[in-house]
């Protein structure tokens, strides 16, 4: 059930691609095909189980009473989901985890991991070691969420996120993973507020954009 992309996974760090097999199959791993839109975890559902993107992308929403949505995070290949959740033992999922494209994620139960099995595989206690330090920095990431949603205006919000990119990428230029609606949804701001004050950036000469690609203007900004 092995598969290249979990070598990249933060949650095998320090673990031998050969061992990978062997552990999977101690914890009982489940390898699922999702469809773009499909629903992986819903909220409410019993937060029992993370998983890994082993190809595709997918999104960590939350719907509030009147439909709205707020993109939590997003993840590629390599990337782990739910997996603070489960851990917390909390009841159910306060969000929910949808396929931004067609999908295969693999899918694990945390108590399982939590618990050493009974023949003490030798890498078990290192798995333990990489959820606990994914978890401290998933809580940094969240963290800097908060922070970029201090910002009061939509200005503030907007050009926090692209000079995190910038500073990122060490680039004036980058290309951001979300489109205009996407991106609206995780500064959780209206589309087309945020429509009109890219036009009044790109006016002011603070930057240029399309579609997903920018360009931060250092005599505009």
């Amino acid at each position: 059930m092995s598969h290249p992309v979990l070598s990249r996974c933060p949650l095998f760090a320090g673990i031998a691609t050969d061992e990978i097999t062997p552990l999977l199959e101690c914890l009982g791993a489940r390898r699922v095909a999702v469809e773009k839109n499909q629903t992986i975890f819903w909220e409410g559902d019993a937060a029992t189980d993370m998983g890994i993107v082993l190809e595709g992308a997918v999104q960590v929403v939350r719907d509030d009473y009147y439909g709205n949505r707020t993109i939590v995070a997003r993840l590629e290949a390599a990337g782990l989901f739910a997996e603070a959740f489960a851990c917390a033992a909390i009841d159910s999922y306060p969000v929910s985890v949808i396929a931004e494209t067609a999908s295969t994620v693999l899918i694990l139960n945390c108590q399982r991991i939590m618990t050493v099995c009974s023949s003490s595989c030798g890498f078990h206690s290192r798995l333990i070691r990489n959820l606990l330090a994914i978890v401290a920095s998933k809580t940094i990431q969240l963290n800097q969420k908060l922070e970029l949603l201090s910002h009061r205006s939509i200005r503030e919000r907007l050009m926090h996120y692209l000079l995190g990119c910038a500073k990122k990428t060490d680039a004036s230029q980058f290309t951001i993973p979300y489109d205009r609606q996407q991106l609206a949804d995780y500064l959780c701001v209206e589309r087309s507020a945020l429509s009109a004050e890219i036009s009044k950036l790109q006016k002011e000469g603070i930057l240029e954009s399309r579609r997903s690609w920018f360009l931060l203007k250092n005599e505009g900004y």
